[in-house]
């Protein structure tokens, strides 16, 4: 069971934290929100954030600390937490604020402050929950599941190109704010570490079957015909900051936060427990009724390039940001292939029952529409065709029936038309207007949900069995 503990005065640390914080938010030369872009990068259209031409970073940004600095720890350091004997200072914990505000733009006040710090301990609390996990998996299965120093660096190189810099000019700006590297090289090494152990363990056990994919397609389908939209989430587990009242108190800060142009990107990488945080809550175009139903509700009232409110659902809280809105279409577009055998409409009874053996046999051997070509022609007669895609309305009767029917990756018996037999082949099915409705993106979503999911339930139960004390 979980046990936590407040030692000491929360008031005493706090006042501890707020000092080194409220130096932290005195302006550093540019706005945080555009250090936030410069140091990841904005993903789908966020809402707005002012960023300031080059000119003005160069004359308002003081040159970058050398290489070899590293932000001095305070005397006054103290302990924030022990989590399992496992301490953090209050100087982690100033850091760990610190990068929140340079990476997500976010810029805490008085008022806003213990949320914030609250919101910057649980992820520390987390990651050394994680670590502790990982070294004891380590341990016991005596293979490396931690990042290396080389391999963190990797990363770090991969984040600075992403934001168009180099590792060097990263940490550059990074110290040039008081943050020591190792503060990024940790936090990164925790969640990639957690990633990779979460992956390499279940990953290769979850098994997404076509009945999940063709339901999901199904509904995907059935679901055009209503309203689409286009977002980017943030969500927050209750489970993680304290209850429904933290998550909502926690996501009502963010929103103000985002209403003052922190990037919604860089706030969705830090702070959303959804599985979409990696892609900056970019979660592409969902359904009406795929969302939560309070989600739903929400969207309906929003217009493109509205921020929502909080919406409390089950376990958490959502933020929304609607970035496109479209109404449901109406007709439905196929794309077909076929395998024919040429027949006129006077053939007989006896030409077309041995023509219709002859498809079917072909039939039993396409695998899949990326083969089917070169399948279908390895047997004399019978003739392959991509027919393109094409609304069911515009086809002919006799193909009609079975486009509507089928399900992508699926194929018909021989059907009979004036000019021969055909076995069509479904190789895509979407709504007009509405992206292709595609077999692999859908697997590897569902794959990417069950895998959070079961992270998040690996990360309660390590919570609940741990001995975390808050100073």
């Amino acid at each position: 069971m979980k046990r936590v503990r407040n030692v000491t005065s929360r008031g005493a640390r706090g006042a501890v934290i707020a000092t080194a914080m409220l130096a932290a938010a005195v302006p550093l030369g540019v706005s945080t929100g555009a250090w936030a872009q410069a140091l990841r990068g904005a993903v789908g259209a966020p809402p707005p954030a002012t960023t300031p031409d080059p000119a003005t970073l160069a004359s308002a940004n003081p040159a970058p600390a050398p290489a070899s600095y590293t932000p001095m720890r305070p005397m006054s350091e103290s302990i924030a937490a022990i989590v399992n004997d496992d301490v953090i200072s209050t100087y982690d914990l100033a850091q760990r604020m610190r990068l929140l505000i340079a990476t997500t733009g976010v810029q805490p006040t008085e008022d806003s402050l213990p949320e914030f710090q609250k919101q910057a301990l649980s992820a520390l609390v987390d990651e050394r929950l994680q670590i502790q996990e990982l070294k004891r998996v380590e341990k016991d299965q005596k293979f490396p599941i931690i990042l290396t120093d080389e391999e963190v660096r990797d990363e770090v190189a991969d984040l600075a190109q992403q934001s168009n810099l180099n590792p060097d000019g990263l940490l550059a700006a990074l110290q040039s704010q008081g943050i020591g590297k190792e503060t990024l090289y940790e936090q990164i090494r925790a969640e990639r570490s957690w990633e990779k152990w979460i992956r390499g363990r279940y990953g290769s056990r979850l098994r997404i079957g076509e009945d999940q994919i063709k339901a999901t397609q199904d509904r995907m389908i059935a679901a055009a015909s209503k309203p689409q939209y286009e977002i980017s989430e943030v969500f927050i587990d209750s489970g993680r900051t304290g209850g429904e009242d933290a998550a909502m108190k926690g996501a009502t800060q963010l929103v103000a936060q985002l209403q003052q142009g922190a990037p919604f990107a860089a706030v969705a990488r830090q702070f959303s427990a959804s599985s979409t945080a990696a892609a900056g809550g970019d979660a592409g175009w969902v359904n009406q009724g795929e969302m939560p139903a309070e989600v739903d509700a929400a969207l309906d009232k929003l217009r493109p390039g509205q921020l929502s409110q909080p919406i409390p659902v089950k376990d958490g809280v959502y933020i929304i940001y609607l970035r496109d809105k479209r109404a449901g279409a109406g007709q439905t577009l196929v794309s077909l292939k076929q395998a024919a055998i040429a027949l006129p409409a006077t053939a007989t009874d006896a030409e077309v029952a041995a023509a219709k053996a002859k498809l079917l046999t072909v039939r039993a051997q396409i695998k899949d529409c990326k083969t089917m070509e070169a399948t279908v022609g390895k047997t004399q007669g019978v003739i392959a065709g991509d027919l393109g895609e094409a609304e069911t309305s515009d086809l002919l009767p006799e193909f009609a029936e079975a486009a509507k029917t089928l399900q992508p990756g699926e194929l018909s018996q021989p059907i009979r038309t004036k000019v021969g037999l055909h076995v069509l082949a479904v190789c895509g099915k979407r709504a007009a207007g509405v992206a292709q409705v595609d077999h692999d993106q859908i697997e590897n979503r569902l794959t990417g949900q069950q895998l959070n999911m079961i992270a998040r339930r690996y990360m309660r139960d390590l919570r609940n069995s741990a001995t975390i004390e808050e100073r």
